[in-house]
């Protein structure tokens, strides 16, 4: 890949590493990143917070990584902040592994009416962040995953974005095995501890690129049939305050439908 995939995205800083392979070239430099906020000695209690949740990241990727081959494992993306988070701390865990190839496995489950800004951010990041991104148009995640494994038998183990906050969200814990008649697989949630402010401190003090959607209000992104800005964080008729000003987690859904 060109120099040129190392330039910002939209709303972030992107930096450079020379002289090796891409992607590690990436994945060191953001391991150099999250390194150096770990060893600030930081008087906000938010930021402390996130440096504690960003270790536990590391240590269940760390696991993940004992658990299972590179070639076993994928990730669910959708361009939203909370795997967006996950991706980022993975690259980073991923620095000096061994088996590192070009591209990382990934899935992307397009939701039913998708917004354009989404896809375009899913479609730039990717290309950034080095994903082999496999799509999937389905309205149920069952079917999408259970035909993804289809084509992708290798993988055995997928890292999943999930908060505690999320629907479903409130007994899962870092490796969880599916149930209840889904496709075999282990649900592995580094994240799952992660309060929404937490993720926006991260995402905001390292500089990471999201979707221009959570400037606009939108706190938790679905389709476009059922998504709208939150109504917490407006100021005005059609005004709304970016997502990052939102500090309640039972609050980051009220923009959802369903």
């Amino acid at each position: 890949m060109t120099e040129a995939a190392h330039e910002p995205l939209a709303n972030g800083v992107a930096d450079s590493v020379n002289g090796c392979h891409p992607l590690r070239a990436l994945c060191i430099s953001l391991r150099s990143r999250i390194e150096a906020f770990l060893r600030q000695d930081l008087a906000a209690e938010k930021l402390r917070n996130v440096q504690a949740q960003t270790r536990v990241a590391l240590d269940v990727i760390r696991e993940a990584l004992d658990r299972y081959p590179l070639s076993a494992l994928s990730l669910s993306y959708n361009g939203g902040k909370d795997c967006l988070v996950l991706l980022v701390i993975y690259l980073a865990a991923l620095a000096e592994h061994a088996d590192l190839l070009s591209t990382l496995e990934s899935i992307y489950i397009v939701p039913p009416h998708p917004f354009p800004e989404v896809n375009t951010f899913v479609a730039s990041s990717s290309i950034y962040y080095h994903l082999s991104l496999t799509h999937f148009s389905c309205a149920s995640m069952k079917n999408a995953f259970a035909d993804y494994l289809l084509v992708k038998p290798e993988v055995k183990a997928i890292f999943v974005g999930t908060r505690r906050t999320d629907p479903h969200g409130g007994k899962l814990t870092h490796f969880d095995l599916t149930d209840g008649g889904w496709p075999p697989f282990m649900r592995i949630h580094p994240v799952i501890d992660w309060h929404y402010t937490e993720i926006w401190e991260f995402i905001r003090h390292l500089e990471i690129p999201y979707c221009e959607l959570y400037d606009m209000g939108y706190t938790s992104l679905g389709g476009t049939t059922d998504t709208n800005p939150n109504p917490a964080l407006r100021i005005g008729e059609g005004r709304y305050k970016p997502a990052y000003e939102l500090v309640e987690d039972d609050e980051e859904r009220l923009g959802r439908d369903r």
